[in-house]
């Protein structure tokens, strides 16, 4: 705001609200998603690297089988579908779910750390999602399929009312059901969960795909909103934005303890940062430190050792003088 005055200022222009915390939301939205879906694996002492990788697939899928060919109705040249948008819509969703049940099934029923089992399919999935693009930058010309990531609806953007449906639907389950509570328990010690009946692998299964499903989501968000996708820079590094942002948000890196609340909190202090960054013209390269320096900072205050070893610094009585 000292940078720049006009930051919090809001207005009503062309049939909604325009503005910087506006854009910071729109923008904010994919990774307030992939956060959500990360803030189960890790409640679950999992990880997944892979998010980024399936983001670009499903954006991938959705483009190509949309695109957008030129076809004359009535002697008006629009631009049409490759395939009906709710079915684009329908298998970019489903194939990102599916990349989620397979590093679920990878960690919970193979018994792979998560970290490599997740990180074959983020290696792999560039891979899928170049193979789907041809290599190329698939451009989409179909407008209709634009309001998912750039629309307004009653004022603002359409991104928001998705993400809104997914947390209401997420934190109803979480607080409403003992689903909550069974991830907690499997995060906190996943063989005591079994031995009180608690379908630990199952859950853990279904944790990750949900993560996947998160991340089509964004996918279909961003491929909307740059109306393109493609296979090799698309979702780059969020699954780092969105581990920072559930680690911002309190969740434990250690499971357990987890805050959807705090998650997208995190995610919009992140997209925040992000923009501020940005305005003020500093390369671009700075905020890849500056998110180093935050990420560093907040694992030590998650350290209890060094928590341990600075409260005994702080408390070490002052030496006044010496001994005679």
């Amino acid at each position: 705001m000292v940078f720049n005055p006009g930051f919090l200022h809001i207005e009503w222009r062309d049939g909604h609200l325009y503005g910087s915390l506006i854009d910071i939301l729109n923008r904010a939205a994919p990774l307030v998603l992939v956060s959500l879906g990360m803030t189960l694996v890790i409640a679950t002492r999992g990880i997944d690297i892979s998010v980024g990788a399936v983001v670009a697939i499903a954006a991938a899928l959705a483009a190509w089988m949309i695109g957008g060919s030129l076809v004359v109705q009535d002697g008006v040249a629009v631009h049409a579908s490759r395939f009906p948008m709710p079915l684009a819509i329908l298998a970019a969703l489903g194939v990102a779910v599916v990349c989620g049940l397979w590093n679920g099934v990878l960690v919970a029923r193979i018994g792979m750390q998560p970290i490599i089992a997740t990180l074959i399919l983020m290696v792999a999935g560039r891979g899928i999602a170049q193979l789907i693009t041809g290599g190329q930058i698939i451009t989409i010309y179909y407008a209709p399929f634009f309001f998912l990531g750039s629309g307004y609806w009653l004022g603002l953007p359409f991104s928001l009312f998705i993400v809104a449906l997914v947390f209401g639907v997420l934190h109803a389950a979480m607080t409403r059901t003992a689903l909550g509570l069974f991830i907690q328990s499997v995060g906190i010690n996943p063989v005591a969960a079994r031995g009180v009946g608690i379908q630990a692998r199952s859950l853990t299964v279904w944790v990750y795909a949900f993560c996947g499903f998160c991340a089509g989501v964004a996918g279909l968000l961003i491929s909307s909103n740059v109306k393109s996708a493609d296979g090799n820079n698309a979702g780059q590094l969020l699954e780092l934005d969105a581990i920072l942002a559930v680690t911002l948000g309190g969740t434990a890196l250690t499971g357990g303890r987890f805050s959807l609340v705090g998650s997208v909190i995190g995610a919009l202090i992140i997209q925040t940062l992000t923009y501020a960054i940005y305005s003020l013209g500093v390369p671009p390269e700075i905020n890849l430190v500056v998110k180093a320096v935050v990420v560093f900072a907040v694992m030590l205050l998650q350290s209890a050792e060094f928590r341990a070893t600075v409260g005994v610094w702080v408390h070490r009585p002052a030496v006044t003088g010496s001994r005679a």
